[in-house]
């Protein structure tokens, strides 16, 4: 099962890797791993692209869903057949979500081998006949930084860049709870419901801040700053393409809402 992941994932990034070496002038590592990395990222973005979407559309009606939830908390079986009618009324599917980002995963730890494990005459032996193993491998980024060994300083820019990137994505969730249609505030109780168990998560979600990017900053320090270095590549193609899709969202929204406006004042 190992070596069949090797073969049909990390093997062929590895050689588009060395291909990518052995004609950039100077055979720059660090841009090559930048330009596999954005390859990369840009063959995914139809899935990704799928995620946020479907992402977005459950957060929207997450309030009715609860509502639903709420109202059938004591028949499971009237709840689930409720929730499958608002799914297909609003032609949502909640797994549709996750598929892409399962689908994404085993691309994304591929990466993360080559870079972590770099150039080598181990992995060499991985290289199909029509690739040359390189003379000679540039692990210095333009001249100053030494992608075979840990940096401080790109691991920094990592840990950064995954906290600006969490907290980016947090205040989109917060603003969309904000704009939710706001309910009469109900006594306190013990008993976990959808608006209780929505506070757990954000609060996790809050949490998640700061531990990812910890937990980042301690991993790019002990292994090769190529890692952080996709890292950085990676997280910022992520934001990036985060904020040009959310608010492609948001003026499609924008515009339904005014034809919508003026269908309804020119029947009036």
């Amino acid at each position: 099962m190992i070596e069949l992941y090797h073969q049909l994932l990390t093997e062929p990034i590895l050689n588009l890797l060395v291909w990518i070496v052995n004609v950039l002038p100077g055979h720059d590592f660090g841009v090559a791993v930048i330009i596999v990395t954005l390859i990369i990222r840009f063959i995914l973005l139809p899935l990704s692209a799928k995620s946020l979407r479907a992402q977005r559309s459950l957060t929207v009606l997450q309030p009715k869903m609860n509502e639903i939830k709420e109202k059938h908390k004591d028949d499971k079986q009237k709840q689930s057949e409720e929730l499958m009618r608002f799914y297909q009324q609003n032609k949502v599917n909640p797994l549709s979500s996750c598929l892409p980002l399962l689908i994404q995963m085993p691309i994304i730890l591929a990466l993360y081998h080559v870079f972590r494990d770099g150039l080598n005459e181990e992995s060499f032996t991985r290289l199909y006949s029509f690739v040359e193993a390189p003379e000679i491998v540039n692990t210095l980024f333009f001249g100053i930084v030494d992608l075979s060994v840990p940096n401080i300083v790109l691991a920094v820019l990592a840990a950064a860049a995954q906290f600006f990137q969490a907290k980016y994505m947090l205040a989109r969730r917060d603003k969309q709870k904000k704009s939710s249609p706001k309910k009469e505030e109900k006594k306190k109780s013990d008993k976990p419901s959808p608006e209780n168990i929505g506070d757990m998560a954000s609060a996790m979600s809050k949490q998640m801040v700061y531990i990812m990017p910890a937990v980042t900053l301690f991993i790019a320090m002990t292994l090769p700053s190529a890692l952080a270095l996709y890292w950085i590549t990676t997280t910022v193609f992520a934001i990036v393409q985060q904020v040009v899709i959310f608010r492609s969202m948001e003026e499609d929204a924008d515009t339904s809402l005014d034809q919508a406006n003026k269908t309804n004042a020119s029947k009036a």
